[in-house]
């Protein structure tokens, strides 16, 4: 039985990221897929798959203090990859840490 929770809210971890989001033709397919992604986080943060602790990225770790670390694929072999952050409230915060094609996502993780 898997988690349900929705995140009370989802938003990028910098402008930088924002913008790249921003900056995607609106009818455009991967814009429509995170808007997608976004909405499901909404209903639930925990719809991604969890990557393992010791499999982060210390890039993640050491430019953003990230400890939990999560992904969903999205069309034509891209993945968003995102972290849940339990706010004040108790309630959930996604955090949309990047978005990239397989190739990208391979080299960040260092799995070629």
């Amino acid at each position: 039985m898997s988690i349900i929770i929705p995140a009370k809210e989802v938003n990028f971890i910098s402008d930088d990221v924002e913008d790249e989001f921003n900056e995607l033709q609106e009818e455009g397919w991967l814009k429509k897929s995170i808007k997608r992604l976004i909405e499901n986080l909404k209903l639930n943060a925990f719809c991604g798959e969890q990557i393992k602790k010791k499999l982060i990225p210390k890039y993640y770790i050491v430019n953003y203090d990230l400890h939990n670390l999560w992904w969903c694929p999205l069309p034509n072999g891209w993945r968003l990859v995102y972290s849940i952050v339990t706010m004040s409230d108790k309630s959930l915060m996604a955090t949309i840490i990047e978005f990239f094609d397989h190739k990208d996502y391979e080299r960040r993780f260092s799995y070629n």
